[in-house]
């Protein structure tokens, strides 16, 4: 059977209904942004992980509590004897979109392409040093040391299939180019990709061959990017859409008395910042002749955090549903240091103070690079922070561009200032160190865009990532948070809210990742 008869034969099952005794529906959902790419190693950003999760599917994955559980492996446990890594007891009678059987060759294979130089989540994997194809069913991820977190690593990580991936010529991913699989897709997951019409349009219908038992009742999906978030809530009020996510913070409370309309709202575990160029020798875009970079200095960057009014942002723009941030990662979650809680005061005075104490007095004028389609409003709290900042004497030239061109100009070093949200995948504050605190080396360090670089981090990452003992891994950790709290490596702002709206009838599950997972919708 072709890829694309099965494609026409899940749309035609679900015609029939589902196994669910729920009577079948479609559903339409709407976001501001529109996923990349269809490509699972090609962007490790949460629009695109979070739409992937419905079609690919992991070794392992989250449940409707955050817990892992098994996916496409049954079980896992640590290697005995010299070895050290994990061996992943793979689902038998698993078979892709496509009609290809599921095998270990697979999982070698999307480990290969996910390492690759190529991989926009090739962090994920620096701390194997080898796979192993035991047998069909049976594979060995080879660390160089214990590694606790590694299953929890990976929750992530989605399986291709050799065979179709390259027969398309997509064998490895392509973050900056478009390839067969920017815009098709072949996974395990309960959703089929039928059609996508990037910007416009994502349609997917439920996979009938499915391993796990179907618990929506969805007969096709349609996902429509609008980036306009008034248009969007008109939409959902219309009826046009039955869901939004998310919806404009402003609007939460008439919401929640909006006759059939209901919000759903939370906290993300995801932390707001800034970031600066630590690796700048110069600013980018002052109008000033500067020979040195003024945010290499930590008085300038502790100005930066004690000029911004943290509270006044979550009270205006916030709703008051956000929580002011002290550390890369929001409170609650493993690794969280309490000892290192507090955030400074909002002080306008000694911000100045700490201006004038490194030589700029007078001040100077700096880029600041935002996005303004990514994160809840955050055009709008870049400029609050614009004027924040421009009352102790940094005077920024705010730009804010769509996060489908955001992410090219941080890599290419076009910003002095950039804001940033990180939400760690392991829930652990490991993560956040891994990707935004290391050395950046190709590996560590990717989305470090400033190009931080601490070596006693550097240090301590590794002993952080294999130490079974919670006192001593703690202890570690607290001490990672003072170096980046005392070197204000990033200004960690605020945690984001969460905030969802759904017509009457629509039931779903929101997870603090902020992932949208369709396997939970019902429809009445």
């Amino acid at each position: 059977m072709t890829a694309s008869t099965r494609f026409l034969t899940a749309t035609a099952l679900c015609a029939f209904g589902l196994s669910s005794a729920v009577q079948a529906e479609s559903f339409r959902w709407a976001s501001t942004t529109d996923p990349q790419t269809m490509d699972a190693h090609a962007a490790n950003v949460a629009p695109v992980t979070s739409f992937l999760n419905n079609v690919y599917e992991g070794l392992v994955r989250r449940d409707q509590d955050m817990n892992i559980e098994p996916s496409l492996a049954t079980g896992w446990a640590p290697l005995e004897g010299e070895q050290t890594g994990w061996r992943f007891t793979l689902r038998e009678g698993v078979t892709f979109h496509g009609g290809e059987d599921f095998t270990a060759d697979d999982v070698l294979f999307s480990y290969e392409r996910a390492a690759s130089e190529q991989s926009d989540v090739r962090s994920w994997f620096s701390p194997v040093t080898e796979v192993r194809v035991v047998d069909d069913f049976t594979v060995d991820f080879i660390t160089a040391a214990p590694n606790p977190l590694f299953p929890e690593s990976i929750a992530n990580w989605m399986i291709l299939d050799r065979g179709w991936t390259e027969e398309n010529g997509a064998d490895v991913p392509a973050r900056d180019e478009e390839k067969f699989t920017t815009r098709n897709a072949n996974g395990t997951g309960p959703f089929i990709l039928t059609a996508r019409d990037p910007g416009v349009e994502i349609r997917l219908a439920p996979n009938p061959d499915w391993w796990d038992t179907a618990d929506h009742n969805i007969t096709e999906a349609v996902f429509n990017p609008i980036e306009n978030p008034a248009t969007g809530l008109a939409a959902l009020l219309s009826g046009e859409i039955d869901m939004l996510s998310p919806i404009p913070i402003r609007d939460v409370a008439r919401l929640r008395e909006t006759d059939g309309i209901r919000t759903y709202e939370g906290i993300e575990a995801r932390v707001i910042m800034l970031g600066f160029g630590h690796n700048k020798d110069s600013l980018s875009f002052s109008e000033e002749t500067i020979d040195v970079n003024p945010f290499q200095d930590v008085r300038v960057r502790r100005a930066v955090m004690q000029a911004i009014n943290v509270e006044a942002i979550n009270t205006v723009l916030m709703s008051g549903m956000a929580q002011p941030a002290s550390q890369l990662q929001p409170e609650g979650l493993s690794g969280y240091s309490e000892v290192h809680a507090a955030r400074p005061d909002f002080d306008e005075d000694a911000a100045k103070a700490l201006m004038a104490e490194a030589g700029y007095g007078d001040g100077f004028t700096f880029g600041l690079r935002c996005t303004n389609d990514r994160y809840l409003n955050d055009e709008a709290v870049c400029q609050a922070i614009t004027g924040m900042l421009q009352r102790v004497g940094l005077d920024a030239r705010l730009e804010t561009i769509p996060v489908r061109n955001y992410w090219t100009e941080l890599r290419e070093g076009n910003f002095d200032v950039f804001l940033l949200g990180w939400s760690p995948g392991t829930f652990d504050a490991e993560h956040p160190i891994r990707f935004l605190a290391a050395t950046p080396d190709g590996v560590r360090g990717t989305w470090n865009f400033g190009g931080y670089s601490n070596a006693r981090i550097d240090e301590l990452l590794p002993l952080i990532q294999q130490e079974l003992n919670a006192e001593k891994r703690q202890a570690m950790l607290d001490e990672v948070a003072e170096i980046l709290q005392d070197e204000v490596a990033y200004v960690p702002l605020y945690t984001e809210p969460l905030a969802w709206a759904a017509r009457e009838g629509i039931d779903l599950v929101q997870r603090p990742d902020n992932f949208f997972m369709l396997r939970w919708v019902t429809v009445d």
